[in-house]
């Protein structure tokens, strides 16, 4: 559930940035407001997670930085640099350090909260 949260809310984030973008550069107002009204939308998507704000922050930041990549690709036909992909891959690995990380400190926690009771 939270990857399809995290996935969801990347999307309504580069979307309304997308719509924004749009409206700005001659699309018209109709087009900024819909792309505030997505970009609310998610923070409203991201927080239902029900990760803690650091660790939620960190792990979305990796969804964020792919989906913008190929929204960037796909919908504006951007190429992007060598150096652009590099540090993507950089912002990714950080992104799974977290996620990885916060995950063996959980099973740490349970099992010494396991061990805790069993006294």
């Amino acid at each position: 559930m939270q990857l399809l949260l995290m996935s969801v809310a990347a999307i309504f984030e580069v979307g309304g940035d997308a719509l924004i973008r749009r409206g700005i550069t001659g699309g018209g107002l109709v087009f900024v407001i819909l792309g505030f009204l997505v970009l609310g939308s998610y923070g409203i998507a991201v927080n239902l997670s029900g990760l803690d704000f650091s660790r939620m922050i960190g792990v979305y930041i990796g969804w964020f930085t792919l989906v913008s990549m190929l929204f960037g690709r796909y919908v504006f036909g951007d190429k992007g640099s060598p150096t652009l992909w590099f540090g993507v891959g950089l912002v990714l690995l950080g992104s799974l350090v977290i996620q990885t990380g916060a995950r063996r400190e959980d099973k740490a926690k349970a099992a010494l909260s396991g061990q805790a009771n069993e006294h």
